[in-house]
């Protein structure tokens, strides 16, 4: 194994008692907030504040904005939790929700089995039958339209619209789904460890595969000309800025070790990227030079980390593992 970066801002990083799997992070204001595998939302550094969103199961997905962060259960409720610990349940079904997106108009969309549920801004709701289980669903940058993955390809549905959504094929397990941040492309992960793309413009594919593992974390950098994947014992990042996105340009590399990297997350405002390793391992690694600074060092209890997510200034970091441990970086000014 490589050894750790000389620099290091392990000694900035205040430990967060999460004791339970972190399924998801991110920032409400400048509030952490953590989504917890046994059906609380931790808010806070201090981890004593804690709102009950799922009292009867876990949480197994979750979006958020700058004002909630929404999760779905195995109890098949859709909840919204805000920075003072307020939940609001925003939809119910049979089922568990394996999929969820939040809209920036203030939509949710969802996916339990089969079907899908488009919440608009107004409380509308609209539903659509996929050809087989939904594993990911993400709205458009622009517009009311969102995109759902599952066997054998994705689709592009109007949750307004009376015609049916627009299907793009590909064989296949399609698992996660995400658009460019310009809207040219839909991305999804599949089960036979590759991506696949789709310019919307005119359906045309584009293959990511050599993967030894299922890349299941996405990020995009904040200009959108790259895309950052795990699944590899190093960040695999993908060149977008022209009109054919990565086809006939090789990805980049960075973040290199003999464990797998398990989560990474775009810096907002700068080319840097914060990875999660599978053995606890957190980096930040500049885009331009590969130069690495660590955050925290491998996790003897064997945590992978789970969840990473900066806040909208860029100026703190917050992970969590598999096995409940978490953690806050605060950048020095």
């Amino acid at each position: 194994m490589p050894p750790a970066p000389t620099d290091s801002l392990s000694a900035n990083v205040a430990p967060i008692a999460a004791g339970a799997h972190v399924t998801a992070a991110c920032f409400l204001g400048d509030v952490p907030a953590l989504a917890l595998g046994d059906g609380t939302v931790l808010l806070g550094a201090d981890g004593d504040r804690r709102a009950a969103a799922h009292p009867d199961g876990a949480v197994l997905c979750a979006a958020a904005d700058r004002d909630r962060i929404v999760t779905g259960g195995d109890d098949g409720r859709i909840v919204a939790t805000r920075a003072d610990g307020s939940t609001e349940e925003l939809g119910a079904g049979k089922g568990w929700v394996d999929a969820l997106a939040l809209h920036p108009n203030g939509a949710v969309a969802w996916a339990s089995g089969r079907t899908v549920r488009a919440r608009s801004a107004k409380g509308e709701v609209k539903s659509v039958e996929a050809q087989s289980s939904v594993r990911g669903v993400a709205f458009a940058p622009k517009g009311y339209r969102l995109a759902f993955s599952h066997y054998n390809g994705a689709s592009l549905w109007f949750p307004n619209a009376a015609e049916p959504p627009q299907a793009l094929d590909w064989k296949g397990s399609h698992l996660d789904v995400v658009w460019s941040p310009d809207g040219r492309f839909v991305v999804t992960t599949m089960q036979e460890n590759a991506m696949h793309g789709w310019r919307v413009s005119d359906s045309k594919h584009m293959r990511m595969s050599g993967y030894p593992a299922k890349p299941r974390s996405l990020s995009w950098s904040p200009d959108g000309a790259w895309l950052a994947t795990s699944g590899a014992e190093a960040c695999v990042v993908w060149p977008f800025e022209g009109k054919d996105g990565p086809m006939g340009k090789p990805p980049r590399e960075c973040g290199v070790r003999s464990v797998r990297v398990s989560q990474v997350a775009f810096h907002p405002r700068a080319g840097v990227l914060a990875l999660g390793y599978d053995d606890g391992f957190v980096l930040m690694v500049r885009m331009k030079d590969n130069s690495e600074i660590l955050i925290r060092r491998e996790d003897q209890a064997g945590g992978a980390i789970s969840a990473l997510a900066w806040n909208a200034a860029g100026t703190r970091l917050v992970f969590g593992t598999r096995n409940g441990a978490a953690g806050l970086l605060a950048l020095p000014t």
